[in-house]
């Protein structure tokens, strides 16, 4: 296919909203992390200025590739909103037609858009795609788990109304982020498209990222939760012998990815904000319960530097134990081995 938004074979860090912020994508992008989206922005908060999302697409000057998702149904706003990204220097516009988000459904947009009205979705599609001037991508769910027939038209819909890249969520709305991963769907809509399809959906771990890609047939997948607290997980991707990260890297990482987040939003704030991103680090990798409970209380910096010392004298041995049984686990780490003389 020509005009590929996204090289076949690269993995890329989908739009997740509260956490692809700056921090967390710079994060990323040490680890092999090319491609990746902002969080979802609002489409009215961004034509009304709104401070906070003016936080969410801020970028760095090393960022040479970054989409924006936007999520919003008025046609007048969505015209609004692609005129402004066309002064912001981003790489692709993405149009979320697959958040569940209670809040999201409540104004009738994202998924909800899809089921409850199509036609008015692909008009606000079409609104995008006409006063774009980068191109323009759609990210929608399945929406029928036993026939693909539904999720393929409205998708074929979407290409005809001039999205450049179709992402599909293997998942129905009603589902959330939890159940199977319904690949034949995806294959299904891949078959019958002819611009380029990314499949998403339960790639929690670089095993399952290549699952996703190779039972939906797709030359692209794009990570979401598997990327929380785990941006090795792109390096992993790419080099299948690459393997998890050593207790010496974690830590690093965390270091990092924390002041990061102080340098960005300031200390109060970052103090507040932060602990969710430390409990991600932490989560599934052998740390004691009475450590990861210590990150609700986290207020200083100097507490920070404190978990951080209980943090480099690793996990308990149980865990490693437990590794050498189940080495397939999603979420581990890597004893440092010493390199061959």
């Amino acid at each position: 296919m020509n005009n590929r938004i996204y090289p076949a074979g690269t993995a890329i860090l989908a739009p997740l909203a509260g956490h692809t912020d700056l921090p967390m994508r710079l994060s990323a992008r040490r680890h092999g992390c090319r491609y990746a989206f902002t969080e979802m922005v609002d489409a009215g908060s961004l034509v009304f200025g709104n401070h906070k999302t003016m936080n969410l697409i801020k970028r760095d000057p090393s960022e040479d590739f970054l989409g924006i998702q936007l999520v919003g149904s008025e046609p007048e706003i969505l015209k609004k909103a692609a005129e402004i990204i066309n002064g912001l220097d981003f790489s692709v516009l993405d149009f979320n037609l697959g958040c569940p988000a209670p809040k999201v459904a409540k104004k009738g947009e994202g998924a909800t858009f899809v089921v409850r009205r199509p036609d008015q979705a692909i008009e606000a599609f079409s609104i995008l795609a006409e006063h774009s001037k980068i191109p323009v991508t759609a990210k929608m769910r399945i929406l029928d788990e036993n026939d693909p027939a539904p999720t393929v038209e409205f998708a074929k819909r979407l290409e005809n109304a001039g999205a450049k890249t179709v992402t599909i969520h293997g998942r129905l709305m009603k589902m959330f982020y939890s159940g199977p991963v319904f690949h034949e769907i995806i294959k299904e809509v891949r078959k019958n498209l002819s611009i380029p399809v990314v499949a998403n959906g339960g790639a929690l771990s670089a095993a399952l990222y290549r699952t996703l890609v190779t039972e939906s047939g797709c030359e692209n997948g794009m990570v979401a939760r598997g990327a929380l607290g785990n941006p090795w997980i792109f390096r992993e991707i790419a080099d299948p012998y690459a393997g998890p990260p050593t207790l010496e890297e974690l830590a690093e990482e965390m270091q990092l990815h924390f002041y990061s987040i102080i340098d960005f939003y300031g200390e109060e704030t970052a103090l507040r904000i932060s602990r969710k991103t430390i409990l991600e680090y932490l989560r599934g990798r052998g740390f004691p319960g009475e450590l990861r409970a210590s990150v609700s209380f986290l207020n200083t910096v100097d507490a920070f530097k404190a978990l951080m010392l209980e943090v480099r004298k690793g996990p308990s041995p149980r865990y490693w134990q437990t590794l050498e049984q189940n080495p397939a686990q999603e979420r581990r780490l890597a004893r440092r081995q010493p390199h061959p003389a």
